[in-house]
């Protein structure tokens, strides 16, 4: 189970360094293969391990591609996804074409999100971690009414 957020850096070739924490996990459960996406809501990446995202692929694939809301999301989540895998020194090359969409610069994110990662432009999650903070009471969703921790 992947959680919390790190600060990381991107290098000037655009590969990122897995925290030790989660390269760990990552080769136990993967040997390092990753599947890198466009997030369908947000400008930020989806960094899954392969194996939890070959049943999202599975379903994304069989839903009615007639459909025009489901073409969108097939084309944002499968025709931006990647397989990579982790280097010797546990960094991962995030694609020129996955940088422009999250607008990734060198300073970036990574939030454990469960089974899988996002990865932020710094700046964008740092915005986003304040609208978080200004979330408010009885702003939570339909049927979370009564959610307390």
């Amino acid at each position: 189970m992947f959680q919390g957020a790190v600060q990381l850096n991107l290098d000037s070739k655009g590969r990122l360094a897995i925290p030790a924490k989660h390269r760990d996990v990552l080769l136990a459960q993967c040997a390092g293969r990753l599947v890198l996406t466009a997030d369908h809501q947000d400008a930020c990446l989806l960094i899954y391990p392969e194996p939890e995202w070959a049943p999202i692929s599975e379903k994304l694939q069989k839903m009615p591609a007639l459909n025009p809301q489901v073409r969108q999301l097939q084309r944002r989540l499968l025709g931006h996804a990647e397989t990579i895998e982790m280097d010797a020194a546990g960094r991962v090359l995030v694609s020129s074409t996955l940088r422009d969409y999250a607008k990734l610069d060198k300073q970036v994110v990574l939030v454990g999100q469960g089974n899988k990662f996002e990865l932020w432009d710094q700046q964008r999650w740092n915005k986003l971690s304040e609208e978080i903070i200004d979330f408010g009471e009885g702003a939570l969703p339909p049927g979370m009414e009564g959610f307390t921790l």
